[in-house]
């Protein structure tokens, strides 16, 4: 944008009318004398002082004169114009962190973090507050400007009432909730138009719902944990989450909140389709050795998730977290990827691929059920699973729990150049 802006400031000319008569915005602090035939005499301005600052004429009164003598002969009246929108929205930052009124503040939040808005109005909006913000204070009114896209209609169209294709809110939240709809805006990178979509609502909600039921199987008689995970899947599993933190973390920093979304909605499906199924067993374990690990690792990723997804999905996310938690999860920390590598300690390359292929056989091993039509909990005779060797090795520190989450009789490892799986089903009864 640096040519437009060049050619916008250099284009700029001292005939700009900034008033409007509209009935809100902000009135010029200026009263005119009235003679004694009643007529305005705009040609002799009464100014306010600067330090009168700010006022209302319809409501304050000039010096030298009372309230009673408002529209009289041998009185005054106030200016009844109101300035153009960008003659005050180019001050913006000054106005909200009362310049000139509270000069404390005003030098603690200017200038500002990030200006959002869209792009349609960079020249008149963004470029005007640059330049006011310059001549004023010789500084950038803010470091970062976050420029969002339109809604468009079905049709890709812009929405505006002339063209008649505005979509209102009210029956969306209605029908989808409120975190859906917000998943659907939240899902609309940063400076690009967002199509007016249903079925991401729909998918918002999906995710609601997964996660209030993944907190009820995770907090549901779980029993005490231990303070260090040593299960090799559950550090794994700790680890993985450290780096989705670090994306989440560095993405919102950056203001890209759907690259931020997209990376932590995508792990969770897996961590649900994968993680929690590959645990259940070992937590609903009756020895408490066993169990330890996994109710740590399930209350640290929870804890992680709902932080995570309170900004998308911030009433299911309060929701969740008033289950076990003190306090609104809108007011906790922000999660800690060294904290989370921290209980992960000793997790590397062998615990990852242990993970890794886990999740893969039983990937492998549902769909073979699923062609076969076949129940998810139908036994598993046999399975094969072939791969590089140090890879197959990796795999035994989490095959008890692929073999009961599979249901798999027999697994058989078996090193190969690549990774497969061959699956042979138990005979189902008569």
């Amino acid at each position: 944008m640096r040519a437009r802006y060049e050619d916008w400031v250099n284009g700029l000319t001292g005939d700009w009318c900034i008033s409007r008569q509209r009935f809100f915005g902000v009135p010029f602090p200026v009263w005119y004398p009235v003679d004694a035939d009643g007529e305005v005499r705009h040609e002799q301005p009464i100014v306010a002082r600067a330090e009168q600052l700010p006022l209302d004429p319809s409501t304050a009164v000039p010096e030298g004169y009372t309230a009673e003598q408002r529209g009289q002969p041998n009185g005054f009246a106030g200016d009844p114009d109101v300035m153009d929108t960008w003659a005050t929205s180019s001050l913006t930052p000054q106005i909200a962190g009362y310049a000139d009124e509270d000069s404390a503040l005003f030098e603690r939040v200017f200038p500002m973090d990030v200006r959002p808005q869209a792009h349609d109005i960079i020249r008149t909006w963004l470029f005007t507050t640059i330049l006011r913000s310059h001549l004023d204070y010789q500084a950038l009114p803010w470091r970062n400007a976050a420029i969002s896209g339109w809604v468009l209609d079905p049709d890709r169209k812009k929405m505006s009432k002339s063209r008649g294709n505005v979509v209102t809110p009210m029956h969306l939240l209605e029908e989808h909730g409120a975190d859906a709809v917000r998943y659907w805006a939240a899902r609309g990178r940063p400076g690009a138009d967002a199509a007016f979509d249903p079925q991401r609502m729909k998918d918002g909600r999906r995710l609601a719902v997964k996660l209030l039921n993944a907190s009820k199987f995770a907090l549901a008689d779980l029993p005490p944990s231990g303070e260090v995970p040593d299960h090799a899947l559950d550090r794994a599993l700790l680890a993985r989450l450290a780096g989705v933190v670090e994306v989440a973390t560095s993405s919102f920093e950056e203001y890209d909140y759907s690259r931020a979304l997209d990376r932590t909605e995508s792990f969770f499906w897996w961590y649900c389709d994968y993680y929690l199924e590959l645990v259940k067993a070992r937590r609903y374990a009756s020895s408490a050795s066993t169990v330890a690990s996994v109710s740590l690792t399930l209350r640290t990723t929870l804890s992680a998730f709902q932080r995570l997804f309170a900004p998308f999905l911030p009433f299911v996310a309060e929701e969740v977290w008033s289950w076990w938690q003190t306090g609104s999860v809108h007011r906790a920390p922000w999660p800690d990827a060294s904290e989370l590598s921290a209980l992960a300690a000793g997790a590397g390359e062998q615990e990852e691929w242990a993970l890794e292929l886990a999740a893969d056989v039983l990937k492998e091993v549902r769909t073979a059920k699923s062609q076969a039509r076949r129940k998810m909990r139908a036994p598993v005779a046999r399975a094969v699973v072939r791969d590089r060797a140090e890879r197959l090795q990796a795999l035994e520190l989490g095959a008890d729990d692929l073999v009961q989450a599979a249901v798999i009789e027999r697994l058989d490892l078996e090193p190969a150049p690549e990774f497969a799986v061959a699956v042979e089903l138990a005979e189902e009864p008569a």
